[in-house]
């Protein structure tokens, strides 16, 4: 497999051409299916340790409510200018109802949450002392759906996917992406003409996601994904080759793009590895940048972009997440 610098392309002229380009996103449909969840933050100074365990003590200044897991990728296919058609499977409870308050102030409908009497909504809350994170308490039910609120969850996808562009598969790990969702999904999208791309789980095996034109794990995904014996791997560039034919191998895809922190992202098809460094200046909080990637990544491509251009949009969008706490979405005002 031969890399490709980026040297090869001209990313500032790429730059210079964007604003004028963004229109091409406006009203793309792109659907997201997979766990959503309500992110909640507790944030205040710590100033001293509780005198009944050896702990700080958080005097809270702030509390923040943030749309997480797929409902953040809805949120930033929203805020760059598409439309997100987001099918996922909520509790009857509060989390809930704020969830879908959330949504609709993001311009995300709620329509397609599915309810499960059996789950809760799925609730991050974190504790942090300025933008460190103290704790992390989690309110959710790991298990895989019943066949009921799988074939409800299936009908609404299948209704809504001739007014579709695109769709991406947001996997938590949380239950919504069983394998039979995975592959029907991938399948009825293929039929219809529709580029399917996946952010996987580590806790998922690869071959859930086989059918897929694009996957998009970071480092760490993607040498577990892979299967190889991680004891014989490094974390060199020879390596990550490896790491990108066996995923391509695997889930018999196209393309394969591994987002990698602060060394930015590398492109993966037959025979080429195309790598784009980080375009980010400053990281408070990798929370969130990949659902910004893909969501960026997913506009692009059903926009007609290539492959290379829709990549260089998504890592200057991740530039400009990863500057904030929690998750947040890019906005088109902040990419200018």
């Amino acid at each position: 497999m031969k890399q490709t610098s980026l040297s090869t392309i001209d990313l500032d002229a790429f730059r210079g051409t964007l604003s004028s380009r963004l229109p091409e996103l406006d009203g793309k449909r792109v659907a997201i299916i997979g766990d959503v969840g309500l992110d909640e933050y507790v944030m205040g100074d710590v100033r001293r340790i509780s005198p009944e365990a050896p702990v700080p003590v958080l005097e809270v200044e702030q509390e923040d409510q943030r749309l997480g897991l797929a409902a953040n990728v809805a949120q930033n296919i929203a805020s760059l200018g598409g439309t997100a058609v987001l099918f996922s499977v909520v509790g009857e409870d509060r989390s809930r109802e704020r969830l879908s308050e959330m949504l609709k102030s993001a311009s995300v409908s709620p329509e397609w949450l599915v309810v499960d009497n059996e789950r809760p909504t799925t609730r991050k809350l974190r504790v942090m002392a300025e933008h460190h994170h103290l704790v992390r308490v989690d309110y959710e039910k790991k298990k895989y759906l019943s066949h009921q609120v799988e074939e409800h969850l299936l009908r609404a996808f299948e209704d809504q996917l001739p007014e579709l562009d695109a769709v991406i598969l947001e996997d938590y790990a949380k239950g919504v992406l069983s394998e039979s969702v995975c592959q029907q999904v991938i399948a009825k999208a293929r039929r219809a003409g529709k580029k399917v791309m996946v952010d996987p789980s580590p806790g998922t095996p690869a071959a859930y996601y086989k059918g897929a034109h694009i996957m998009t794990p970071n480092k760490d995904e993607a040498f577990r994904l892979s299967g190889l014996n991680l004891d014989d791997l490094r974390e060199t560039e020879d390596s990550l080759l490896k790491v990108g034919e066996a995923l391509l191998s695997l889930i018999e895809s196209e393309e394969i793009i591994i987002t990698r922190g602060k060394q930015g992202m590398t492109i993966f098809e037959k025979g080429e590895a195309i790598h784009l460094p980080t375009v980010a200046k400053q990281v408070f909080d990798v929370t969130g940048a990949g659902d910004t990637v893909i969501a960026a990544l997913a506009l692009a491509w059903a926009s007609g972009w290539s492959l290379v251009d829709s990549c260089s949009l998504a890592n200057l969008a991740a530039g400009v997440v990863v500057s904030k706490v929690g998750c947040v979405p890019c906005y088109r005002k902040d990419l200018a």
